[in-house]
């Protein structure tokens, strides 16, 4: 029997919830036979990779480094996979490089492939894949229950990485909007309309900039190397995010709403 995450509020309440049992609830996901399976075969493999095509060429290895990133919807795009890996990230050429989405650009750099040592010969290296990919699993997982959350938990994982990077403010907030699970999370923080993407670029990014020292007290995205003033961004997220969910329902919806929630105390004095 699979592992199913409880989130039994919407919202902050909800957060607040997932967030206290976080440590339990991973371990139950993460000791279901299917994840051990997947991670024990990674562990024992890995080590003997040592080129792109050696990775491509195993499915079960390639699903957990693909997972590990975000990037398990490619695993039937090989051809694709082996170039980002067999090009590396050292020249500014290389398709990594030349993509959009960055989680690209991490899976290439981590693997190195490119490099006289590949990351795959490095002794912590499964480690670090399984658990981000463990990571990632639980995420997906909790998306099935409330997308928020999900939002919710990637945003306190990708923002905490972005604020430490050696770039500019302004790349640090082009990286946010190029990124759609975060951007979506800004957006629903900031009051802002799903138009909002059609906006010229340069206006986006002087918006979101305005609206962070706002709501935030800073329009740098190196705040976020501090956990409280992610949580601070979270919470405002889920605020906004149920704020707007009770306005699209008619009275008797809320009514039941909170009925619901009412009858899920029960639930929660058993997994808090």
């Amino acid at each position: 029997m699979s592992f199913a995450p409880v989130v039994p509020f919407g919202g902050f309440a909800g957060w607040s919830f997932l967030t206290r049992t976080m440590e339990a609830q991973k371990q139950a996901f993460t000791g279901q036979a299917s994840v051990q399976r997947d991670t024990d075969y990674f562990r024992e493999k890995i080590g003997s990779v040592k080129t792109a095509e050696d990775l491509v060429s195993d499915r079960r290895l390639l699903r957990v480094a693909l997972g590990a990133f975000g990037l398990q919807d490619d695993i039937d795009s090989r051809f694709f996979i082996h170039k980002v890996l067999s090009d590396g990230t050292l020249d500014t050429t290389d398709l990594a490089n030349r993509l959009s989405d960055k989680s690209y650009y991490q899976l290439a750099s981590a693997f190195a492939f490119d490099l006289a040592t590949p990351g795959t010969q490095v002794s912590t290296f499964a480690d670090g894949i399984i658990a981000a990919f463990q990571d990632r699993q639980f995420e997906e997982a909790v998306g099935g229950v409330n997308g928020d959350m999900r939002l919710a938990l990637n945003a306190r994982r990708e923002l905490a990485d972005l604020a430490g990077r050696q770039s500019s403010e302004d790349t640090k907030w082009f990286t946010i909007l190029g990124s759609a699970p975060l951007r979506s999370l800004f957006q629903t923080a900031f009051g802002l309309p799903a138009s909002f993407a059609g906006v010229d670029l340069d206006q986006q990014l002087g918006t979101m900039k305005d609206l962070a020292e706002r709501y935030l007290g800073s329009d740098k995205v190196a705040q976020f190397a501090e956990p409280e003033r992610v949580d601070d961004l979270i919470k405002l997220f889920l605020l906004r995010a149920q704020a707007r969910e009770v306005a699209s329902l008619s009275g008797g919806a809320v009514a039941l709403s909170l009925l619901q929630n009412a009858q899920s105390g029960s639930l929660l004095s058993r997994l808090a």
